[in-house]
């Protein structure tokens, strides 16, 4: 029982979900200050993106605010465009940059075989001796 425990631990997935784990812990608070400042800059452009108040009704004296669900998504969405164009685009050009420096440039264009259809090619001859 305590050796599958190691061996689940050990296992490289789960190292490498908390390190990333913990490097989104830390760079959780760089995404929220930027985000902050660009929700700042679109409120002082075209108003507060905030809909809470949309859509809200009185049920029994509870008040029911749907509108705070598009408030998330519309956050959500800000975020998400952000770390997409300001993180995750320019690390691609910079791997695609580095690969080509070392000259291990994927070729465009028709993808080889996969593996299961040299699986297959590979039976096929195996069978063809026999």
């Amino acid at each position: 029982m305590l050796k599958g425990f190691k061996d689940f631990i050990l296992r490289g997935n789960v190292v490498e979900l908390a390190v990333a784990v913990i490097i989104a812990g830390a760079f959780g608070p760089i995404v929220e200050n930027f985000t902050t400042q660009l929700l700042n800059l679109i409120g002082a452009i075209f108003g507060a993106p905030n809909f809470d108040s949309l859509g809200a009704f009185t049920i029994n004296g509870a008040e029911i605010m749907p509108g705070t669900i598009l408030t998330a998504i519309v956050n959500f969405l800000i975020v998400a465009a952000v770390i997409y164009f300001l993180v995750i685009t320019p690390m691609n050009k910079v791997n695609d940059r580095l690969a080509a420096k070392k000259g291990v440039v994927e070729p465009e264009g028709e993808a080889g075989p996969t593996q299961e259809e040299l699986l297959k090619q590979i039976r096929d001859l195996l069978a063809n001796k026999q």
